[in-house]
């Protein structure tokens, strides 16, 4: 019998049933372990392959150009090349604790290396964009034995960064380049040559591959910050795997998340890839690619895919080209996560499609999705639903030394905390896993939540300070630090302003030393030199006579976010008919309230204005008249 969710032993020949709470009861009779065809994502890669060896598993758009032809291969030959690189990687050298760091563009090749390396030892892909310093000091964290890059004609930017970091990573012994043009350099080598000299029928190792081996470091936690890498097991991926063939299975993906990013590199690429979806490489640079958004809906016209979805920043960009003359038809279901989508934008594309917008929920260290709005169930826009199955959630309430105190009941805002399956074990550092867990096996997420009393989780807030700037984690102490190096600079704080379309935006704010009066810009181009990425630069600076503070004397940041939502409100406001004031502060069900306020009589006609201009801002708002 042929079984409808490839990887799960348990599953007949139909999706089950999972509408109620008394259905998923059910469904988790069968302990999870013994539904898992596959205990490493080589082998679950394997079970996918032959679900149709002859069935493209990836094609390549070079331009995410609909007319392209592209390039296609097959899972036969895919599966085989994964086998391949393993054995690569095998003849450099690695064993099954050996790190491989990969440093590549969106290419088919990408994924043979992740998929490659974490078969022979442990993958580590790393962000491209990043500046060689953070780059050094994520590989010396990793303890990268092999580096994967692009050669110097695919991609002069990466290639220079890593002849700028290969002397500081002292347990690197090759470095292996992708593309035309590898130098003729010592520890230098082709991947298309070392690969044209391995079998692809069987790794070459020998090994058998466990479910709690380290399958990948992924790094996270800003990448303005020092590297925290979160380990993950195989056991944890396939998991994700699993949990993606079970909730949204669809047989063709546009593909455009970079692969450092759990999102990208599991949700969309092994949970379909597993389960024998097509995924369709809009470019090298994926959804950073222009065309890639400006084509969207014709590039669904072509490869009709059930499922649209991406991070709420390309959501809303697609939005903006018309779909005039595409056919669209093929939509069924649309998703986002990485940070909260607006609800303006679902709506849109709710009505626009006449298709739930499942919002997912996770993080680096629950091996991407934990929690999503199910298929199954109704959709409430702007939660993040329920737990997927055999995964658990809490909202809790800590103390002021992180520890746990009690769990909260529907409605109050705490901490929320994650288990199951697809949750880390640690970090790789010992010391990064110091409060990073609530309870034994509970993931404390740093967010702030609640359940209404129907079970659906609700995202309020964040109890940790990171900003996300489209999916972007952005640190704000190094940026803070540089700021406090300025010699007029006394305090310095920086927070995150809402935006419609990336979501969140860095902004500053600086309390001059006495008897100084920096100049914003000047304060701005100081950042700017100083900021090893640009997406970390504020785009406002604030100066102020005194920062706030707690009672023990800390930054008082609620404060500051709430003083930088009311200013971008007003910004937003500028130009009706009628005065209205704004102020921002904190409120028991949503965390964050924005409130507008304008003197009777009541102006219908206004009144949908402020609604539409702030209706694309996660934060939630109302109007008064008083």
């Amino acid at each position: 019998m042929t079984r409808w969710h490839p990887l799960d032993r348990a599953i007949g020949a139909e999706r089950p049933d999972l509408s109620t709470p008394e259905r998923l009861r059910e469904f988790e009779q069968v302990p999870y372990d013994e539904r898992i065809a596959a205990q490493s994502t080589y082998e679950a890669l394997r079970i996918g392959a032959s679900v149709d060896p002859d069935r493209t598993a990836l094609h390549f758009l070079p331009n995410a150009d609909p007319a392209e032809a592209g390039t296609a291969m097959s899972f036969r030959d895919f599966f085989a090349n994964v086998t391949r690189a393993a054995n690569v990687f095998h003849a450099l050298g690695v064993g099954k604790d050996d790190v491989v760091s990969f440093l590549l563009p969106l290419l088919p090749e990408s994924f043979v290396t992740l998929f490659g390396a974490e078969a022979a030892g442990v993958a580590n892909p790393v962000n491209p964009l990043l500046e060689p310093a953070q780059i050094a000091d994520i590989l010396r964290a990793a303890g990268t034995k092999v580096l994967v890059c692009a050669s110097p004609q695919l991609s002069a930017e990466i290639w220079d960064k890593v002849q700028r970091v290969r002397a500081e990573v002292t347990r690197l012994t090759a470095v292996v380049t992708v593309g035309p043009g590898t130098p003729d350099v010592p520890g230098v080598f082709s991947y298309a040559e070392l690969a044209a000299a391995q079998q692809g029928d069987s790794l070459a190792s020998g090994r058998t591959i466990r479910a709690e081996d380290t399958a990948a470091y992924f790094h996270t936690g800003g990448t303005t910050g020092m590297p925290k890498l979160v380990r993950h097991t195989h056991r944890n991926q396939v998991y994700q795997a699993w949990v993606i063939g079970l909730m949204i299975p669809t047989p063709t993906v546009l593909f455009g998340l970079p692969l450092f990013h759990v999102g990208g590199a599991l949700t969309q690429g092994l949970g379909h890839l597993a389960t024998g979806g097509t995924l369709v490489i809009l470019s090298p640079a994926g959804w950073r690619n222009p065309n890639a958004v400006r084509n969207a809906w014709r590039l669904v016209e072509r490869f009709k895919p059930r499922l649209f979805g991406g991070v709420p920043t390309v959501l809303a960009a697609a939005l903006n080209v018309p779909t005039e003359g595409a056919d669209t038809s093929s939509i069924r279901v649309c998703s986002g996560g990485g940070s909260a989508i607006p609800v303006a934008v679902a709506d849109r594309y709710q009505s626009q499609f006449n298709a739930p917008v499942l919002e997912v929920y996770g993080m680096t260290e629950t091996a991407s999705i934990h929690t999503m709005s199910w298929p199954d169930r109704p959709v409430r826009i702007g939660s993040v639903g329920f737990a997927c199955p055999y995964s658990r959630v809490r909202v809790v309430q800590m103390d002021g030394a992180g520890n746990f105190v009690r769990d909260c009941k529907p409605g109050e805002i705490g901490v929320v905390a994650m288990a199951g399956p697809g949750v880390l074990s640690g970090y790789m550092s010992e010391k990064h896993n110091k409060g990073a867990f609530v309870e034994p096996g509970w993931v404390n997420s740093g967010d702030l939540g609640r359940f209404d009393e129907d079970g659906y989780l609700w995202i309020t807030g964040r109890a940790k300070d990171l900003i996300i700037r489209g999916g972007h984690n952005i640190d704000p102490a190094p940026i803070e630090e540089i700021l406090f190096q300025h010699p007029s600079v006394a305090f310095a704080a920086v927070v995150s302003e809402p935006d419609a379309y990336a979501g969140e935006l860095p902004v500053a704010y600086v309390q001059p030393k006495a008897g100084m009066s920096p100049e914003p810009e000047e304060l701005a181009a100081f950042v700017a030199a100083r900021t090893p990425e640009r997406a970390a630069n504020p785009v406002h600076v604030y100066v102020i006579d005194a920062i706030p503070l707690t009672g023990v004397g800390k930054v008082f940041k609620p404060a500051l976010r709430w003083d930088a939502a009311r200013r971008k409100v007003v910004v937003l406001l500028d130009g009706l008919p009628i005065a209205t004031e704004v102020s921002v502060g904190s409120h028991e069900v949503h965390g964050t309230l924005v409130t507008v306020r304008a003197a009777k009589p009541r102006n219908e006609a206004v009144e949908r204005e402020v609604h539409a201009r702030l209706d694309p801002l996660v934060m939630r708002h109302e109007m008064r008249w008083e």
